[in-house]
């Protein structure tokens, strides 16, 4: 994203123009920065001020390579009002302070006299910005503390109660989660609810619990390549990435018990597939290609994220450029951009964005794989503005599905299609080859008396748009 101002490569105050442009297509809610686990050891007064006089250091955590600090906050609120996207920011718990952290909110967001706010002007912004997203610390279970759920809790109360908006848009805090399916510490955090309410005055300190998941086919040792792998390998990783509904159905039961009206929410900040980086590259990049099989996980994932759309608040995949199931690949000599299968589906997926979920019900085949029955459709659908978008996955490998949808007390009319797939899962974009992997038409869609028929390929995802009407 940041090629810096002197860059021949086109950019806009340092930030890579056709990395905007791409990204723009999705209609990006939010952005997550600066962590990860690089969060817990950032320190946010290095990356503010003139660029010459901020202090650098050796990245020991990802690559071993120098972090000048010349992206900061300043550059981050600047790309995210290029993306029209709302900043999520990721504050340091692990390795900070509660004063480090809450001068941080204050310089962000203050609006009066304030010394955060006129440092903030003195570095040449004077309004402030909407900054609603805060994390407090990030997968403080491992990289962000190696703490117990207990003592995160206790630090997490005292960080979040002096994280305080400085103006009139009040913050939504992200108490820092499980690691996968330990909903212990899922409870912890939920717990603190009844126990801070019973205080007069008392507030809870945040307003949503994280998780974490990724989808790994391997082992985290030997987790297996992105593009070459043989149909055992493809089912595994689609075993893994189903695993997201039974993750997020077990935390989200857990809060139920101490909020049943659902005031807070889930955030899933962490997810996607991770594969053994590309062979060349340095492991602490974190570099991997992407297929069609990565593109069928992410459809995959945002039909159980529809599911949960009473709990679930946000959704964030891990990476956005390079690094494991990004969007983006780009050549750092300004070559070619290429937009990986994972891009389209987003893109595909967009116009679920500010809707109404609708309940969906998906009765089919499964594939059998390491002796368990797979399901290998799902979907999910959405309304709006008189509209429903209908998104709908076919993983299995070898097999041409066709679906039927019917929907209930309502009809559908002028219904159209657009197919994602490719002759093989392990298809993937290069800069060579930009488009092997891209939506075209969905031709094999009729209406039906009772809804739509559409058939999908092997391995294929498609969205159907349709005007809805009662029946």
């Amino acid at each position: 994203m940041w090629v810096g101002e002197d860059s021949p490569v086109p950019n806009v105050g340092g930030i890579r123009l056709d990395v905007v442009e791409a990204l723009r297509e999705l209609d990006v809610p939010n952005l997550r920065w600066p962590g990860g686990c690089f969060a817990d050891r950032y320190h946010w007064r290095a990356g503010v001020g003139p660029r010459a006089d901020r202090p650098a250091l050796i990245n020991t955590l990802w690559g071993g390579t120098l972090e000048d600090n010349a992206f900061g906050t300043h550059e981050f609120m600047a790309l995210c009002e290029l993306l029209g996207a709302d900043a999520y920011v990721s504050g340091n718990i692990g390795s900070g302070t509660v004063e480090e952290m809450s001068d941080w909110v204050e310089y962000l967001t203050g609006a009066g006299r304030s010394p955060m706010a006129d440092l903030r002007r003195a570095h040449g912004r004077d309004e402030p910005w909407i900054v609603r997203f805060w994390g407090l610390g990030n997968e403080s279970w491992g990289c962000g503390g190696n703490m117990r759920s207990e003592s995160y809790a206790d630090l997490a109360r005292q960080f979040g109660t002096f994280c305080r908006s400085g103006n009139e848009t009040p913050l939504y805090r992200v108490a820092a989660g499980a690691d996968g399916a330990d909903v212990h510490w899922t409870e912890t955090l939920m717990k603190v609810i009844p126990e801070i309410g019973a205080h007069p005055f008392a507030e809870v300190p945040w307003e949503a619990v994280s998780v974490h998941y990724y989808t790994i086919g391997g082992t985290w040792t030997a987790k297996g390549s992105a593009t070459q792998f043989d149909p055992d390998a493809y089912w595994r990783t689609i075993v893994a990435a189903q695993g997201i509904e039974e993750l997020l159905r077990a935390h989200a039961a857990v809060m139920d018990v101490y909020d049943p009206a659902k005031t807070y929410g889930m955030v899933l900040d962490e997810w996607g597939t991770w594969w053994d980086v590309e062979p060349g590259t340095n492991p602490g990049f974190l570099f991997q290609q992407n297929t069609l099989r990565d593109a069928m996980v992410a459809a995959w994932h945002f039909d159980v994220f529809h599911q949960f759309a009473d709990r679930l608040t946000m959704a964030n995949i891990a990476q956005t450029v390079n690094v494991l199931q990004a969007m983006l690949l780009t050549d750092p000599d300004g070559g070619p951009m290429v937009r990986t299968p994972t891009f389209h589906v987003f893109e595909m997926n967009k116009g679920h964005h500010d809707a109404t979920a609708l309940p969906t019900h998906v009765s089919g085949p499964s594939h059998t794989a390491d002796g368990q029955d797979v399901p290998v459709v799902s979907a999910s659908a959405s309304t709006k503005d008189g509209a429903v978008l209908i998104s709908v996955t076919n993983v299995d490998l070898d097999t041409p599905r066709q679906v039927d949808v019917v929907i209930r007390g309502a009809t559908l009319a002028g219904a159209t299609g657009r197919l994602l797939t490719a002759a093989t899962a392990s298809a993937h974009n290069r800069p060579d080859a930009p488009d092997t992997v891209r939506p075209v038409d969905l031709e094999q869609l009729e209406q039906t008396p009772t809804g739509l028929r559409l058939t999908l390929p092997p391995h294929s995802f498609a969205t159907v748009s349709a005007t809805i009407q009662p029946a």
